[in-house]
């Protein structure tokens, strides 16, 4: 009964990566910084895993004998999105990125999206989520029409309030886009955003869903299925592999939502992989620029490791690593270039073994894949010999 249980810190990256200044993110550290920011600021869990142990780590305890195996992983994809880092953790390493549209959609597109969904859109703008709907809100209440915006992602945001535009309708609508983004706008994800309230006092609410491309070749999530393993997803996994390759799902309110989601799948009977998402970080405080709710969101994190530690079974393995970074200190509040961290426990692997610096994302994916005895994936290196199971 071996179990791959993956949690993915979205947006928690561990500082830039070599070509960072190709993609404006020159000094981001979205981990190091935050230590920087709150004096005595600590995550003793993970530091305990070996956090403060991986090479370039800075601001956090380096143990003597850490518990874990631990390291960071570089992103050989271009970008620095959502889709792609978690494509590549599970053996895909794009070629070229997915397209972005840094001066909003050409106007033949948006014109061809209003024709599919019978009606006029607004925006159509780079923008944040939460000033969009502060900007357009009231008009979109007044017209019905659906705000669609992007941002520095490869993203087609479509917002609507719930009243406005029930969720189902605005789902639909967004299945349309996804359905006309292909060829040169293949963007890596159409995301429906719903919001409430009233102008002056519109939030958005947990019932964002994304409708991501389909995987571009086989993943290691396709590879567990076909040995006849479960991959159950947990947050938005489901969404970012489009279903593929993933034989439960399970949608969460917010990080520790996602925790005990993850603890409850690990009650059950099976072999296989848990795959979760712990997308707070990087969707309430990374893009909003609040460096006290990311640190308390990792605080909280770090509290629940010893209960996902203890929850364990004798043969499994816990991976906590991310997917990208968004540094909430630097003037952008967009993702950022950064290595992302490697931690890896089990209660019969090996301690303390610095993986080192891994060349990509997939490293993740080819160990998963040797663990549960899946075909091997076109890309990564395994490094399940490194803290193989004892005895």
């Amino acid at each position: 009964m071996k179990r791959a249980i993956i949690m993915v810190m979205d947006s928690v990256g561990f500082g830039e990566l070599p070509d960072a200044e190709r993609y404006g993110d020159k000094g981001s550290n979205t981990l190091a910084h935050i230590a920087s920011q709150i004096e005595g600021y600590r995550l003793p869990n993970l530091e305990r895993l070996g956090l403060g142990n991986m090479d370039g780590a800075k601001g956090y305890a380096r143990e003597d004998r850490p518990v874990g195996c631990y390291g960071r992983m570089a992103e050989a994809s271009p970008g620095k999105d959502t889709t792609t880092g978690h494509w590549e953790m599970m053996g895909i390493i794009l070629e070229k990125p997915f397209p972005t549209y840094p001066n909003a959609f050409p106007r033949e597109l948006i014109e061809a999206f209003e024709k599919a969904i019978h009606t006029k859109t607004i925006g159509n703008v780079v923008a944040s989520g939460t000033e969009i709907i502060k900007q357009l809100g009231e008009q979109h209440m007044k017209t019905g029409y659906p705000i669609v915006y992007t941002s520095a992602d490869s993203v087609f945001q479509i917002a609507a309030h719930e009243e406005v535009i029930p969720v189902e309708k605005l789902y639909e609508i967004c299945r349309v886009a996804r359905e006309l983004l292909v060829g040169e706008h293949a963007v890596g994800r159409v995301i429906a955003r719903p919001f409430v309230g009233t102008p002056g006092n519109f939030v958005r609410t947990d019932r964002r869903h994304d409708f991501s491309i389909k995987p571009i070749g086989p993943t290691i999530l396709d590879y567990a299925v076909e040995k006849g393993c479960r991959v159950k997803g947990v947050g938005k996994i489901n969404d970012i592999f489009s279903g593929q390759g993933i034989t439960d799902s399970i949608p969460i309110h917010n990080n520790m939502d996602g925790v005990d989601k993850t603890l409850d799948y690990m009650k059950e009977e099976f072999e296989g992989i848990i795959f979760t998402n712990l997308v707070d970080f990087d969707m309430l405080y990374g893009h909003r620029n609040d460096v006290r709710g990311y640190a308390d969101a990792l605080t909280d994190l770090d509290n629940r490791i010893p209960g996902i530690m203890d929850s364990l079974r004798e043969d499994d393995i816990l991976f906590i690593t991310a997917d990208h970074g968004c540094d909430p200190t630097t003037l952008s509040t967009d993702h950022s270039r950064e290595y992302v961290p490697l931690l890896v426990y089990g209660k019969r692997l090996k301690q303390n073994i610095n993986l080192g610096t891994r060349k990509t994302f997939s490293d993740l994916g080819a160990t998963v894949a040797e663990f549960l005895g899946t075909r091997k994936p076109a890309n990564g290196t395994s490094f399940y010999r490194d803290i193989a199971m004892i005895g």
